[in-house]
């Protein structure tokens, strides 16, 4: 089950977020809707989706107004599938902090869930297999956390957070070192315990080598899936392997027949249509300028 990453690590998101979007404040509601008026609204799913970032959309109503009452829903949880119409999320209170708060309410939950359904719809389709599709470090700047918790909430697997956490010798550091062999060899021989070492293969051959030198996790760069079964037949299951590199919905299935364990997609973030969220206000009380009865017939 996804874990919310702790607050301190998308907080600052938030800020920010809110700041570039009310800024010195909301100028329409300021002008049209009484500061006092009080009222009611629901977040309701407009498409078929996997629900994700909830948690997050919570967090901005509070950050605009807390005194905002924000209801929960039975069974409305990060990671559950919700249908077309379905409320997500009520809130009660002062109007003009709820539509202060919903475009950038919106845009987290949006992007979050559309994260989660893409996931899932992908996962679902070589499930069967029992290979692990893994995100990437091709994320939104500022909102990796994030997005990786989405892809966790949609079935993904989650790779390194940064480069901070593992280590992957990629072409570029070995083109740097001068050869895979002083590459594997530095990252093996200087690895801090615990963190893993996974080494960027492009060749059959390049697999080989590196296994002789002691990697046991290989990712296995641009190979077309013929090339990648090979690799699946001679050094699986005692090396853990990985593949990546063009690899999206068309072909996803080709790569998870070879008997890959993992495949690595940066579609899973950097590839993904928002989904379809809606703030509606359903009910308005207290005074109205108008002297008409804001609940009238």
């Amino acid at each position: 089950m996804a874990t919310l990453p702790p607050d301190d690590d998308w907080q600052v998101l938030l800020d920010l977020a809110l700041s570039e979007d009310i800024g010195p404040g909301d100028l329409t509601s300021e002008l049209v809707v009484e500061k006092d008026r009080r009222g009611q609204a629901r977040i309701e799913a407009r498409q078929s989706l996997m629900v994700a970032g909830l948690p997050i959309a919570r967090e901005v109503f509070r950050r605009v107004d807390p005194e905002l009452e924000i209801e929960s829903l039975p069974g409305v949880v990060d990671g559950v599938r919700a249908a077309p119409g379905t409320p997500l999320l009520r809130l009660r209170g002062r109007v003009a902090s709820i539509l202060a708060a919903e475009r950038t309410a919106l845009n987290f939950l949006g992007r979050l869930c559309g994260i989660a359904t893409q996931t899932r719809s992908l996962v679902d389709r070589v499930t069967h297999l029992g290979v692990d599709l893994v995100d990437t470090r091709k994320t939104t700047p500022g909102w990796r956390v994030l997005e990786k918790y989405a892809v966790a909430v949609g079935g993904g697997t989650n790779h390194r957070v940064g480069l901070f956490d593992a280590i992957l010798v990629k072409d570029n550091h070995i083109a740097a070192a001068g050869s895979l062999d002083v590459a594997v060899e530095r990252a093996l021989s200087g690895a801090p315990d615990g963190v893993p070492v996974q080494v960027e293969v492009e060749s059959p051959e390049m697999a080989d080598r590196a296994v002789e030198l002691g990697c046991r996790f290989l990712l296995l760069d641009n190979l077309e899936p013929e090339q990648v079964r090979r690799i699946v037949e001679r050094h699986a299951p005692g090396v853990l392997l990985e593949a990546s590199g063009g690899i999206g919905p068309d072909n996803l299935l080709d790569y998870a027949e070879t008997g890959i364990a993992r495949i690595s997609m940066g579609a899973l973030t950097h590839s993904v249509r928002s989904a379809d969220v809606a703030l509606e206000v359903d009910l308005l009380s207290g005074p109205d300028p108008t002297g008409r009865n804001p609940e009238g017939a």
